[in-house]
């Protein structure tokens, strides 16, 4: 998904870095997006599908009611984790005041927002926001708009302070040819003077 939404490795973004917290514990987020002007998101993928899994093979309808259960709790456990990082307050990250928890399987985010319709507003209370494949890519996509967007910036200004370098030199170039040319009159007057004589 991040190669697909058009972001370069390594520039726009890195996996698995390491940041400290402002108590000085290590963290590891799994992927940082850097934005223009020293910005970062921050997205968290390590979420447990193991009762989800299980839903799916399950076919009494009183069991998979305990796992849907089980598996937006296991949901809300990750967004309380997430949010107690405090990857916001990391002295290396300069965050949007959230962070993105990737669902992997679209269809267990669906069917824990469909069975849960509190659940966005529980993850965003905690200043975490749940995207799925789809949701991540339209971001992703945003974000490397914004890259294109401040490339063509920089280079604009580039070419700008390049063409006023350029321009200052044929300044320069044309005053000096038109001494040269002053100089070229008197050496000719000179000249003309000192044949008539």
């Amino acid at each position: 998904i991040l190669e697909r939404s058009g972001l370069i490795k390594g520039q726009e973004y890195k996996t698995q870095v390491s940041v400290l917290n402002d108590e000085g514990s290590r963290l590891q987020p799994d992927v940082i997006i850097y934005l223009p002007d020293n910005k970062h998101v921050i997205i968290d993928s390590k979420v447990s599908l193991n009762a989800y899994s299980e839903y799916i093979s399950a076919t009494d309808e009183t069991e998979k009611s305990r796992l849907i259960k089980l598996h937006i709790d296991s949901i809300k456990a990750h967004i309380r984790n997430l949010s107690d990082k405090n990857y916001i307050a990391a002295a290396e990250i300069t965050s949007p005041e959230f962070v993105l928890m990737f669902v992997p399987i679209e269809s267990s985010f669906s069917i824990a927002i469909r069975t849960d319709i509190e659940l966005f507003n529980h993850a965003w209370d905690r200043k975490v926001v749940i995207v799925c494949p789809s949701t991540l890519l339209a971001t992703l996509r945003t974000i490397s708009s914004i890259w294109k967007q401040e490339r063509q910036t920089r280079n604009a200004l580039e070419i700008a302070e390049q063409g006023g370098k350029l321009y200052d030199k044929f300044c320069g170039l044309i005053n000096d040819l038109i001494d040269v040319g002053n100089k070229m009159k008197t050496a000719e007057s000179s000249y003309q003077e000192a044949m008539k004589k």
